[in-house]
């Protein structure tokens, strides 16, 4: 793929990663695969996604203004949390062999698409019940760890903080989804100051796909209200199946 085909690819990825995360919190499993077909190694393809996936959030940001009115100090007091684990799941990747990523980024995959199913269940999100002192811990505990899984891979790690989300917050279900987007955001930006200290970006990769997502993060969260969330879900994750049998392959059977 020349330069100028591989710049319009990623952009293009990028619009639809972005679209698929305001939608579906999953845009990992689109642009990670994009920047393998571009011809990223693994552990750089991830790295480099994550310094893309900032912009996703800013875009959903910068459509989410008012929606957000009201809600920056709660949104910050979440950001404690999921920041903090985002430090220690970039520090983990760096930390252990590239080896060990892509044996494990199969199981992610598979994983992700799993949680992208089960976020399309009604009974899944219902969460009006008793809400217990336990459970609040529990789920501000999960952000942490959300954080951990946002610093180290990042797909799906939208599905976990929309869910602890949901059950801390009293905000309508479009504000909290602009939270999820804003805060899933700064995660990757603290996990990118730990990448460009500790490793190196590819950016020439990284802008074209990062101009996509901000610009799909921008449409996905207008135009979140209208889409069919069922079918971006089910699209994706039968995507994610086919994704976590390739790299399956590539890292136990080539």
């Amino acid at each position: 793929m020349g330069t100028i085909g591989t710049i319009i690819f990623l952009i293009f990825a990028g619009i639809l990663a972005g679209a698929v995360s305001a939608v579906a919190s999953m845009a990992s499993l689109v642009s990670y695969p994009a920047l393998l077909i571009a011809g990223a190694p693994a552990v750089m393809a991830n790295i480099t996604n994550t310094a893309a996936l900032i912009f996703t959030g800013f875009g959903s940001a910068l459509s989410s203004l008012e929606d957000m009115k009201g809600h920056w100090r709660e949104a910050a007091k979440y950001a404690l949390f999921i920041l903090s684990g985002a430090l220690l799941g970039s520090i983990l990747l760096l930390r252990f062999p590239g080896t060990v990523f892509e044996k494990l980024v199969p199981f992610f995959v598979i994983f992700s698409g799993g949680m992208l199913v089960l976020s399309g269940s009604k009974k899944f999100f219902d969460l009006d019940g008793e809400h217990s002192k336990g459970k609040t811990i529990a789920a501000y505990i999960g952000m942490f760890f959300a954080g951990i899984y946002t610093g180290y891979f990042g797909a799906a790690a939208g599905v976990l903080n929309l869910i602890f989300l949901t059950y801390v917050s009293d905000a309508s279900f479009v504000t909290v989804n602009a939270m999820k987007n804003i805060l899933g955001s700064l995660g990757n930006l603290v996990a990118l100051i730990v990448f460009i200290v500790g490793s190196k970006v590819d950016w020439k990769m990284a802008i074209p796909l990062a101009i996509g997502l901000f610009v799909g993060g921008y449409l996905g969260q207008k135009s979140i209200k209208y889409m069919s969330p069922t079918l971006v879900r089910w699209i994706t994750a039968v995507l994610s199946l086919v994704l976590a049998g390739y790299l399956f392959y590539t890292a136990y059977l080539q």
